[in-house]
């Protein structure tokens, strides 16, 4: 369990910090970069729980503790005698994830056009947190191109991005409110 007796440390003052490992890098590193739009994301998400309708808090609550471990994971490189018992993200998180997209997918009617983030305000913060989402994954995917990260620290954020889509079409009446792109509208 973490204890945190004092806040600021100094120890990043020269644009360093320390991953789970010990080892020191710079804060401009793909990984840092990486577990910190984690961060951002999860900071979102705080907003998103005070809009979305009262059925949702407890699955945003679920995420939130997820990207904890997903940021927990992205900290720890995958090395063969780690410092610490790593916390990896699980298939069973992704499962969950895929579980719940086809829950709230089901009664949304299909679409013929693509969807412009807005609509209802919950909706809209659930599309920042969907954008958001997007610029995580890329970056895990950048980090994973560089050296071993768990795959299912991809996989989850892929769902995850779905799921917020799906989340916000739930918060626009079940897709009614739903803001359709109509192409080439203003040529």
């Amino acid at each position: 369990m973490v204890k945190l007796t004092r806040i600021y440390t100094k120890t990043g003052d020269k644009g360093k910090t320390s991953l789970v490992s010990g080892k020191r890098v710079s804060k401009d590193n793909i990984r840092i970069r990486a577990y910190g739009t984690v961060d951002e994301l999860n900071s979102i998400l705080g907003v998103v729980k005070h809009h979305v309708s009262k059925r949702l808090i407890k699955v945003i609550a679920e995420i939130q503790n997820d990207l904890f471990d997903l940021g927990a994971d992205l900290a720890n490189p995958i090395t063969k005698s780690p410092k610490f018992p790593p916390l990896r993200v699980t298939e069973k998180q992704v499962k969950r994830l895929e579980s719940t997209i086809d829950q709230f997918n089901k009664p949304l009617s299909s679409l013929n056009s693509f969807i412009l983030p807005g609509g209802s305000i919950s909706a809209s913060y659930l599309h920042n947190a969907r954008t958001v989402t997007r610029r995580a994954e890329s970056l895990i995917v950048e980090l994973n191109s560089k050296e071993k990260i768990n795959v299912f620290s991809m996989t989850y954020v892929n769902r995850l991005s779905d799921l917020f889509f799906v989340l916000s079409r739930v918060e626009n009446g079940n897709g009614k409110k739903d803001v359709l792109w109509k192409p080439g509208q203003n040529t």
